[in-house]
């Protein structure tokens, strides 16, 4: 028999809320870190960066639509492969964008970080920054995974209240087997 068979129920609460606050998933406030996988630096990155590329006007940009939220989440999953691929990227932007205006991608201007996300498309960047992944190859493939998160379903951490969806005027999908429930009942 193990040691553990000997601790009450209070006992074994406290070890465990002892053990989740020493690896971290509960911050001091009681409330979860809210990244998995990104630091707190990439992430800021990342979401200005999809700002840029779905940006607030009239309707909410991918930044409140927690399109970061939702590559986070995806990069603990399905998109694991493109964890180095995420961080290198990140970390060639910022590098890019202290060389040629001596600040971080975030602290920069609207207009600056414009021309650094046109410069990154078409692959004018300077390529000693840019080993892997290619410059064009990484705005690609966060384009892609903004455009996902921010018109994607809700349940998967992105599109928050369904921005995109009221934007587009499509009505929340019903849940797959409710009308059929629905027609049992009448």
């Amino acid at each position: 028999m193990g040691w553990y068979r000997n601790l009450s129920r209070r006992d074994f609460l406290k070890t465990a809320a002892t053990a989740a606050v020493a690896s971290g998933t509960i911050s001091c406030g009681g409330a979860r870190i809210p990244w998995r996988f990104l630091s707190a630096n990439e992430a800021r990155c990342l979401a200005v960066l999809c700002d840029q590329l779905i940006p607030p006007d009239g309707d909410p940009g991918a930044d409140w639509a927690r399109v970061v939220n939702y590559i986070d989440i995806q990069l603990c999953g399905p998109y694991r492969h493109l964890r180095g691929d995420y961080r290198d990227g990140i970390a060639a932007l910022e590098q890019t964008s202290r060389q040629k205006w001596s600040q971080f991608f975030a602290q920069l201007s609207d207009e600056q970080q414009f021309e650094m996300l046109v410069a990154l498309e078409k692959g004018e960047v300077p390529n000693e920054l840019w080993k892997k992944p290619h410059a064009q190859a990484f705005f690609e493939m966060v384009l892609s995974h903004t455009i996902e998160g921010y018109y994607g379903d809700p349940r998967h951490g992105g599109n928050r209240d369904h921005a995109s969806w009221k934007m587009v005027g499509l009505p929340y999908p019903p849940v797959r087997g409710r009308q059929h429930h629905d027609l049992k009942d009448s």
